[in-house]
């Protein structure tokens, strides 16, 4: 899979968030975005998972063949982990991660695998009212392993995410690299090893 951008600009309202963007990332890339808070990392985030348009210039999803994604293929081929951690308080956390299975149409047999992976398995009951804010992040992160999709949109993914968890994300991006996977993420520190640069402060 490729993500391309050619001259990509967004106006939200009366703003210009930003304009001017070029990037190119394919399987096994990761392109990282940075800038201040406010530079439009989020809301470049949302239009590479359609949820905004870009106003300006043309973005582009295409297969290995260079062939270009339906707008099916392309919801179906990605992974979005917003600020917003997806976590529901009255459910526990097996219920919480059994739904998402069942919006993704994973199997539900990959719950307690994704539990364990992100160690969140010992929280099986637990609703998500008492979870911290780090065990919260991770059971969003888990929703990575429910289902293999090749693009992966990361925002902020290691906030409240203690050593350990950190380590655990760092792995995961690795492999899903090595499998084939891309990741766009927007984080104002670096954890994705080789990765493409995009400072959307410059492009303000």
């Amino acid at each position: 899979m490729r993500v391309a951008a050619e001259n990509v600009g967004c106006v939200r309202g009366d703003r210009l968030v930003f304009r001017g963007l070029n990037f190119d990332v394919e399987s096994g890339q990761a392109l990282l975005l940075t800038g201040p808070n406010g530079s439009g990392k989020t809301t470049l985030l949302r239009v590479i998972a359609g949820l905004l348009a870009a106003t300006i210039g043309r973005l582009r999803f295409l297969n290995d063949d260079r062939s270009a994604l339906s707008d099916e293929a392309h919801d179906q081929a990605l992974h979005f982990v917003s600020h917003g951690d997806a976590v529901r308080s009255a459910l526990s956390v097996k219920e919480t991660l059994r739904f998402h299975a069942d919006v993704l149409g994973a199997e539900g047999a990959r719950v307690a695998g994704a539990m364990k992976e992100w160690g969140i398995d010992r929280l099986n009951d637990q609703p998500g009212a008492l979870l911290s804010a780090g065990q919260r992040r991770r059971v969003s992160l888990a929703r990575l392993s429910l289902q293999l999709r090749p693009l992966w949109l990361l925002d902020e993914p290691l906030v409240a995410l203690d050593r350990n968890a950190r380590a655990r994300l760092h792995d995961c991006c690795a492999q899903h690299r090595a499998r084939g996977g891309l990741i766009v993420a927007a984080s104002h520190e670096p954890f994705l090893e080789d990765a493409k640069m995009l400072d959307l402060g410059s492009h303000a």
